[in-house]
């Protein structure tokens, strides 16, 4: 299947997704974490966390999703990939065999207990050039210019401060590396990102929208971003919404 063309998509969601944005009053912002605060809340619903996993390993592999992703993402031995939201390591551990002992990958999630699982999933496994962090919903905690992609499969609409997350996020891809976003198709409180809410939240924070294209069998689409411009000041950010 061919890609979608991505210009139109990313330049008029852009255009027709900028909302204005006031001064937050204190009971506004009591409720948000500390390094959020300076950030514009997301002015669309946020999917809560339901489950660890998107669908069983064995059904994945059986429709080879991980593989075409990873093709698609130009995955290759020696790379340092970062996969944010790992849950229980589907990726993580087939991103691991990929890279190879000469490359790197960093498991991170935000719930202690899913990370432990998956610590002794990768201790089990014997998979020795993978490391497994514990992140903040506003701050994946990530090392600087560290990472050739960071995958975000299926977890992006359940990024609570997607601003504050992106910002702080932003740093750790070296410069000609990549951000790729698996979604599905559909309104973030159904557990999905329409593709150009995302590519406006996206260059909010520097980076073009490179390629979309239709991924049924990884349950919606597969994107894929290029940083192209400096961080913005949070008190900048003009948050995005959906309006038809």
């Amino acid at each position: 299947m061919k890609p979608l063309p991505v210009t139109g998509v990313a330049l008029a969601g852009v255009a027709l997704l900028l909302t204005a944005c006031g001064p937050f009053s204190s009971s506004q912002q009591k409720d948000r974490p500390a390094a959020a605060k300076e950030f514009p809340r997301a002015d669309r619903p946020v999917a809560p966390v339901v489950s660890t996993r998107w669908s069983s390993e064995e059904a994945r592999d059986r429709v080879n999703e991980a593989d075409d992703i990873m093709d698609k993402a130009g995955i290759r031995p020696g790379m340092t990939v970062a996969d944010i939201g790992a849950g229980e390591g589907y990726y993580t551990v087939r991103l691991a065999d990929r890279v190879g002992p000469k490359g790197r990958v960093l498991a991170e999630d935000i719930m202690p207990e899913v990370i432990e699982a998956l610590s002794r999933r990768i201790t089990r496994e014997d998979w020795r050039n993978v490391s497994v962090r514990l992140g903040a919903p506003e701050d994946p905690k990530l090392p600087t210019n560290s990472f050739d992609r960071i995958f975000m499969v299926h977890m992006y609409h359940e990024i609570a401060e997607p601003y504050a997350f992106l910002w702080h996020l932003s740093p750790a891809l070296k410069p000609d590396g990549e951000l790729i976003v698996v979604d599905a198709n559909r309104p973030t409180d159904q557990h999905g990102t329409p593709p150009r809410l995302l590519a406006c939240e996206l260059a909010a924070m520097g980076f073009r929208m490179e390629e979309l294209i239709p991924k049924p069998t990884a349950g919606g689409y597969f994107a894929r971003f290029r940083r192209i411009a400096a961080r913005p000041s949070p008190g900048s950010i003009v948050p995005c919404a959906l309006r038809f």
